[in-house]
């Protein structure tokens, strides 16, 4: 079962949801003119920080030789981008984001786990961007930053800033209480996936 905005809302004050920093304002009014709750998702936003593999690489990748992280680390490069100094993302290129929030599903007692999807913008899809494209599903236990595979299909440069609404958090309860199984991801902080 997806979960409303009002639901969502109630796993934030109920604990089994935690985003830090909270997305607001929780309600559109007079004041904000943009609330960052739909009514079956809520938008997360692009961190400072993009990485992507070194140009001209001799090497093929093969994850049977070991985890993404040993892959990417020593053949990447990262660079933090700011408004004034955003990062230009050219057609047909792959570069790794992450979401500013640290997002939390904890495995809880009383009341429904939760599990999310992460779901790209339709704005930017229209512009030819896609975001976190193969591999949506945010398992529940999971702890840490979203990492976004963000490749670009379009004809033109998009450009990628901090802050900006790139992706939107579906949520979903999760029947039965899952046991531990975490991820080589879990608490990431990160593009590469590194905690």
């Amino acid at each position: 079962m997806i979960l409303s905005n009002v639901s969502i809302h109630c796993a934030l004050d109920e604990g089994r949801l935690i985003i830090t920093p909270e997305p607001e304002p929780r309600v559109k009014s007079s004041e904000h003119a943009d609330c960052p709750y739909s009514t079956s998702a809520v938008d997360l936003l692009l961190g400072d920080e993009v990485a992507f593999f070194r140009e001209g690489l001799a090497v093929n990748i093969d994850l049977r030789r070991g985890g993404f992280a040993d892959l990417f680390g020593p053949n990447s490069e990262s660079r933090k981008i700011t408004r004034e100094q955003p990062y230009a993302l050219a057609p047909n290129r792959l570069v790794l984001g992450r979401t500013r929030e640290l997002i939390e599903l904890p495995i809880v007692d009383s009341g429904p786990c939760l599990a999310a999807r992460v779901e790209g913008k339709s704005s930017y899809a229209r512009c030819g961007l896609l975001v976190h494209f193969t591999a949506p599903t945010i398992h529940a236990g999971f702890r840490g930053t979203i990492t976004l595979e963000l490749i670009n299909l379009g004809p033109i440069p998009i450009l990628l800033y901090p802050d900006a609404p790139i992706c939107q958090l579906v949520l979903e309860e999760v029947h039965g209480r899952p046991f531990r199984n975490d991820s080589a991801f879990q608490g990431q902080r990160t593009p590469g996936g590194c905690r």
